[in-house]
């Protein structure tokens, strides 16, 4: 792990301890940290406060019966990504597009194609489904 990386991961499990599930770090400029929901936007403003600026993308996967988002963010050569596991038939997490504006188009097309909701996000309205898609229906969540 580089030093950035070193230091970063020191503050963050000294910090956040309550809420990380799981870390790990496979390269030197390289860092996955597991979260509860609970405390995933307090650690979203902590790394933007420490320069962490540049939201890559939001992503989002199946994981069986729950979803699992992730948001890449980048600063100092470091890229982290936060993964948060959401629980079946709960799959709500808070927005952070007061932290970071740009993550609308982001939350908007994780929304349109998983069905994630994202509370406080201005504007879910579709961003790559029809307009007249069915409201229930999400073509990259497993029936």
């Amino acid at each position: 792990m580089s030093k950035v990386g070193a230091e970063l991961v020191g503050i963050l499990m000294k910090r956040f301890q309550h809420c990380i599930l799981e870390f790990s770090a496979p390269r030197a400029n390289r860092i996955f940290i597991h979260l509860g929901k609970e405390d995933f936007k307090e650690v979203v403003k902590f790394l933007v406060n420490e320069g962490f600026t540049h939201l890559s993308a939001i992503t989002a996967l199946n994981t069986g019966d729950s979803l699992e988002i992730l948001y890449h963010l980048s600063g100092s050569s470091v890229l982290i990504t936060l993964r948060v596991a959401l629980p079946p038939k709960d799959f709500v997490i808070p927005t952070i597009t007061d932290i970071i504006p740009g993550a609308l188009l982001h939350e908007r097309e994780v929304h349109d194609l998983f069905g994630i909701k994202f509370e406080g996000n201005p504007d879910l309205r579709p961003l790559i489904l029809p307009e007249d898609w069915p409201a229930d229906t999400h073509p990259m969540r497993k029936k």
